[in-house]
């Protein structure tokens, strides 16, 4: 049975990997586009990643040629996708500036200001159609912010807010003319940490390399399990060392908590200005922290080791959670609700994939197909850290796993399906009792 489910992990990791489309473990660099609101007009900016935009225009794009050989063309792309109609369906006038190249959280971006105005003089609710980048990458995100109320010319910052994301189904947004308000933007950026989560490959796998070992305990250096047995007053199976499901959802919740505590502390200090560490090495150390998780997944590197994994290493994901937040262009005064709806949508997306996940591992657990699932499925993530690592710290060109990471988070029920069948199949087939100690 070790065999077949070691040969099946195999086979489903190379099939995957040899069919699915090639996409990043992180999600792509974001476009931001942010508007100020004036009463007779619409100014603001357009930041688009030069990395990104070579893609979609199929060029070689550099940070010399954007503002040289390239330079007529893109402004011409660039406008052709973007445009605004009034309520009344008339068409509002759209005007790109001279454009520049700027770094933004380590990535080179083109930067054109925009100018926005209505036919009659008057800014009323309208809405913004905008498929740069888009309209080719299924997987771009542009992040659109709005700020309001000029007094004297100058911009009242407190009022900044989230108007929306625009991506490959979203193409157009309404854009309020009077202030919008806490909520919707709260709401948006709930829905910004869902998405950062649940499509990042990185920040998935490191939560699953900290839950494989959750329903078992170190005994002698050595990760035991096995068909539980009498529980004692720890929650331990005396003759096995698997912990009682009661114990394997504290040490969930120690884990989920861990880590939740460490990225938000860095994401509240670098979204704030305190600290700022450049997205590269930051994604590295990422790469690594799931390196070291499926190395303790393996054998168990200390005592508890997943939750000081996740408390130490959250603190780096909280870095790459703050880029993110850096792109959204909000001022300190929708800082503390821009946190708290972003983390909200981290943490939500972190209980949904232990949701999912646990109850089949720690019914896994009791059987004797365990240790090869969770070495298998360790390795696996070992193999793509290592990758990532390399590809991240410039050493390798590319990912050769990125059809296979792709693919995986964007069939999330399927592969907790194929686990749950898993769990059931074996149960069945060891004839253990599906009571357990401890329950």
């Amino acid at each position: 049975m070790r065999r077949l489910v070691s040969a099946l992990l195999l086979s489903a990791f190379l099939l995957v990997g040899g069919l699915a489309s090639p996409a990043a473990a992180h999600p792509m660099s974001t476009s931001a586009v942010l508007l100020d609101i004036r009463d007779d007009r619409v100014e603001g900016e357009v930041q688009l990643p030069i990395d990104r935009l070579a893609i979609a225009v199929a060029r070689d794009l550099t940070r010399t040629s954007v503002l040289g050989e390239d330079r007529s063309f893109l402004k011409r792309y660039t406008a052709q996708h973007i445009s605004a109609v009034g309520e009344d369906g008339d068409p509002w006038t759209v005007g790109l500036g001279t454009g520049s190249v700027r770094t933004i959280d380590g990535t080179a971006h083109l930067v054109y200001p925009l100018t926005i105005r209505p036919p009659d003089g008057q800014v009323t609710d309208f809405r913004l159609r905008y498929d740069v980048i888009v309209e080719e990458l299924l997987t771009h995100k542009v992040i659109a912010t709005v700020r309001y109320d000029f007094d004297r010319g100058i911009l009242k910052t407190d009022d900044a807010e989230t108007l929306g994301v625009l991506d490959w189904d979203t193409k157009s947004l309404r854009v309020p003319a009077d202030e919008g308000s806490w909520l919707k933007g709260f709401v948006t950026t709930a829905g910004l940490g869902i998405e950062h989560v649940g499509e990042g490959a990185d920040h998935l796998l490191f939560l699953l390399m900290l839950l494989i070992p959750a329903p078992l305990v170190a005994v002698g250096g050595r990760w035991r399990t096995g068909v539980a047995g009498e529980t004692g007053e720890t929650g331990v199976s005396r003759a096995t060392g698997v912990a009682s499901p009661r114990r394997s959802l504290v040490r969930v919740v120690h884990v989920v908590s861990a880590f939740a505590l460490g990225h938000s502390l860095t994401l509240a200090l670098a979204a704030s200005g305190v600290i700022h560490v450049p997205s590269r090495p930051v994604e590295t150390l990422i790469a690594f922290s799931i390196a070291v998780s499926a190395v303790h997944a393996i054998r168990p590197l200390v005592a508890r080791g997943e939750v000081l994994i996740a408390a130490g290493f959250g603190l780096v994901h909280g870095l790459a959670f703050a880029s993110l937040i850096g792109d959204l262009g909000l001022d300190r005064g929708s800082l503390v609700t821009t946190l708290l709806g972003f983390n909200l949508g981290i943490e939500l997306t972190q209980l949904l994939v232990v949701a999912l996940i646990m109850p089949s591992l720690i019914v896994l657990s009791r059987t004797t197909v365990y240790p090869a699932f969770r070495i298998g499925v360790a390795v696996i993530g070992l193999v793509f850290s290592v990758s990532w690592m390399l590809e991240r710290a410039r050493l390798t060109t590319g990912d050769p796993f990125e059809g296979a990471q792709t693919w995986l988070v964007g069939h999330p029920l399927l592969v907790a399906g194929a686990v749950a069948s898993l769990a059931v199949a074996a149960r069945l087939r060891c004839g253990v009792p599906w009571t357990v100690a401890g329950k």
